[in-house]
Parts: structure tokens; sequence; C-alpha cells
């Protein structure tokens, strides 16, 4: 195992691994034992207290985070050519159908988020096994199919996310940067929150938020209070 750097023993002592901090305190904390030279993502995971294999517990949403994420999200709009002005003027970074249809089955997957009109999801079908693992894979569900492609170039654009809990039980997603100020890293984190308790299981029972911890690009966890956020902060 690689020795702790100077500035990591930093931050590890500035964080107590047995402390579930209030989350206004643990997005000012994280911005303190971060020292990437580079504007480091802030992260929050949650473990749940679902099953994924059971289709009535599988959780997934879209949020739009209050200030965005703070990355540039790369949007691949796939229609007619009656929608393509639509897609550009929105904001699109690429449109167009049948010749990315075989740049993807080439291998090029180089975008954050695709977006298409319903009627062309017959052809997106045929590169189905190389979006589908890498998350790109539109859905009606989250917004990405769509008659509305301006409206939903926007919304990713300014920060709407897709989320879903992995086979672990874990939703992990990024809500924001380290040059954020504490503020919006803390909105950012309990419209996330907030949206991720709404979609609880009907038919779960028992504890449904086991956990929750921020943390930034290689700094340590920080635990969150999970029972403090159903109290004002």
């Amino acid at each position: 195992m690689s020795k702790l750097t100077k500035n990591q023993k930093v931050a590890v002592a500035k964080v107590e691994a047995d402390k579930q901090y209030k989350l206004a305190e643990a997005c000012a904390l994280v911005k303190e034992i971060t020292f990437t030279k580079f504007d480091a993502s802030v992260d929050i995971a949650m473990r749940l207290g679902v099953d994924p294999r059971k289709a009535n517990q599988m959780v997934r949403g879209v949020v739009t985070l209050p200030h965005g994420t703070g990355k540039q999200t790369r949007v691949l709009v796939l229609c007619t050519p009656d929608k393509e002005n639509e897609a550009k003027e929105a904001g699109a970074d690429f449109v167009g159908l049948d010749e990315y249809i075989e740049k993807i089955k080439g291998g090029w997957t180089d975008v954050d988020v695709i977006i298409c009109t319903p009627s062309v999801m017959a052809k997106i079908g045929a590169v189905g096994r190389i979006l589908g693992p890498r998350g790109l894979m539109p859905n009606p569900k989250t917004g990405t199919v769509t008659m509305e492609i301006g409206k939903a170039v926007k919304e990713v654009k300014a920060g709407k996310i897709d989320f879903k809990v992995d086979k672990q039980g874990i939703i992990h997603t990024s809500i924001g940067k380290v040059s954020f100020d504490s503020q919006k890293l803390y909105e950012n984190a309990i419209e996330f929150i907030n949206t991720v308790v709404r979609l609880k299981p009907q038919t779960l029972k028992g504890t449904y938020i086991k956990s929750i911890s921020i943390s930034s690009t290689m700094s340590p966890g920080i635990n969150i209070d999970s029972k403090a956020l159903n109290a004002a902060e």
C-alpha cells in the first residue's frame, strides 16, 4: 500500500472517521481536505436498504441540480433533419443520425448524454449493446427520448443528471466541484438527497437510507448524519 503524502495526512487528520457530520458542515469540510492541483469533483454516495435485484425496489430517477455539476456535459442528439436546428440552437455538441450510429458501431462513445426522438429508437437499438453498459442508452423515463429536443438539451446542459442504484444498493453521483462555495454544494446535495427520498419504493420494509457520505477526488469520505437531514440545518 502506498504511503500517504503530507497533504493526504493533513486531510485524513481533519476527518473524524467515527463522526457523523451535519450536511452543511461536511460541504465546508470537503473543501478543506482537498489538495488536488485540478478542480476536483465533489461526489455523494447513498447506501440504500433496497434489493436492486427486485424490480419493485429499483431506485432510478433524474434531478436538476440548482447549481449544476460544474462539468461540461457533451450531448449527442440523434434525430431526423427536421429536429437538427432545434438541437443545435439549444447547445447540443453533436447532432445527426446515421453517421453517428456508424461511429458508435465503430466504438465511438465520446459523449456524456445521448438524446433522441422516439422515431429513431429502432435505429439506436442496433447499438444498444454498446450504449447500455456505458449508461448512454436513451430512455423515456429519464427524458432523453422526447420530441422536445431543445428543452431536453438545455436541461442536461443546466445540470440535469440521471442516476440509479447499483448492484450493491448504492447511488453515486457528482454534486459539483471543489471550486463551488459550500452553500452551493449544500443546496445541490439537498436537492439530490430529497429526490432520492421521494423515490422510496412503497414495497420496502426497514431502513431506506442506510448511510450517506461526501468526498472529493482523492479525499477521505465524510459521513453524513442522515437523521439530522429531517431537521433544518
